[in-house]
């Protein structure tokens, strides 16, 4: 029989299926939903130390909808992070755990560029029970001003010393979000695992503007008239989710064997999922997918990712994680693959052409053909 569940960094979850930081971990009592739902583990939403420097607006969401007008593939937000004290954070991480002492709760964390707020911030949640961290390093909107989140993730050497700042105070694993917002992703990856950190989450939402009101000639979301770009999410930004994680995925095998991978960016289906798994994910959020979809979403999921391993016979996820990760290579081998292909067909049509041929002479033939 095939099993869901498995072991990443040491953390024993049901299932892969994370909620992905954002609006459904937004407070204790959709958490705890969460996990009555089955979900494998829950990231809450982005918490800082000061959250009376947290200001939304609204509207905050704007959705790019498919031709027939109803279903949505893009998603951009320009909500912040968590709005609620550190202090009602901590009591409820506390009765989360109370409530789901074998739940998984990831405490997503984001300061400014200061040693001792990301040291008091690691120490405090760690004392409410939380089970591990991710680092946000890669909210695109809002938190720069600040140089926080995606300005940080941005500059691999900042990345770097502040993971390094954090892994000197936890002890629970540690991931790092990466920004999409970058020319080669590996870079901050890189910085991030140098630092010690168990493992990366790639990607965050794609700096965006979603659209423009044609009536209104006015950019959406439209705030008092006026908008910033936001992040884009959901099922549009899976293809470049997907080369991220390969590229991930490679990086951590060639450099830093061992370490962890969880993937996110479109996932809405326990296929989407298997992608993410076959291209080297240990685990696969899901955010926006659950905004559309809602928190029972995780058990057709589960369903789906099942049927895909009994379908292949594997037992585990570590059965097929990364296996088509070997299929990538540069488009010169992809020429040269082609083109030897191309030249055995052709002799092979020889040989049948002519019985007589001996095995030097198709051996001679295909050689020359390969040439051209």
């Amino acid at each position: 029989m095939a099993t869901l569940a498995t072991i990443v960094d040491g953390l024993k979850l049901p299932n892969p299926f994370v909620i992905g930081s954002g609006p459904p971990g937004t407070n204790m009592n959709v958490i705890n939903r969460a996990f009555r739902e089955g979900w494998g583990a829950v990231i809450a939403k982005t918490i800082s130390l000061d959250a009376s420097k947290v200001i939304n607006v609204t509207p905050r969401y704007g959705k790019l909808k498919a031709a027939d007008g109803k279903e949505v593939i893009g998603w951009e937000n320009i909500e912040l992070i968590s709005d609620r004290s550190i202090d009602i954070w901590i009591e409820e991480f506390k009765k989360i755990k109370d409530a789901h002492p074998e739940g998984i709760l990831i405490a997503s964390i984001m300061e400014e560029f200061n040693k001792d707020a990301w040291t008091e911030l690691v120490q405090r949640c760690e004392a409410a029970g939380v089970d591990s961290f991710e680092l946000n390093f890669s909210c695109p909107h809002g938190m720069p001003e600040r140089k926080m989140g995606g300005a940080m993730g941005q500059d691999p050497d900042i990345l770097g010393e502040v993971s390094s700042w954090v892994m000197a105070a936890a002890t629970k694993p540690v991931w790092a979000k990466m920004t999409p917002n970058i020319t080669h992703i590996e870079e901050p990856t890189r910085a991030a695992l140098a630092a010690g950190c168990q493992g990366v989450s790639a990607i965050n939402t794609i700096r965006s503007v979603i659209g423009v009101n044609l009536e209104t000639l006015r950019p959406e979301p439209s705030v008092e008239g006026y908008t910033t770009p936001g992040g884009y999410s959901s099922k549009a930004v899976k293809p470049i989710a997907l080369r991220m994680c390969m590229e991930i995925s490679q990086l951590i095998k060639s450099e830093f064997p061992g370490r962890t991978l969880s993937g996110l960016g479109g996932v809405e289906s326990g296929e989407d999922a298997a992608e993410f798994i076959l291209l080297g994910a240990d685990t696969v959020q899901v955010c926006t997918g659950v905004m559309k979809f809602g928190y029972g979403s995780v058990k057709p999921m589960c369903d789906q990712l099942l049927a895909f391993m009994e379908r292949h016979g594997f037992e585990t996820l570590a059965d097929f994680k990364g296996a088509s990760l070997p299929y990538f290579t540069t488009h010169t081998e992809l020429v040269r693959m082609q083109k030897e292909r191309k030249a055995a067909a052709e002799a092979q049509k020889m040989v049948k052409a002519d019985g007589e041929w001996s095995g030097d002479d198709f051996v001679a033939q295909s050689d020359a053909l390969a040439r051209g």
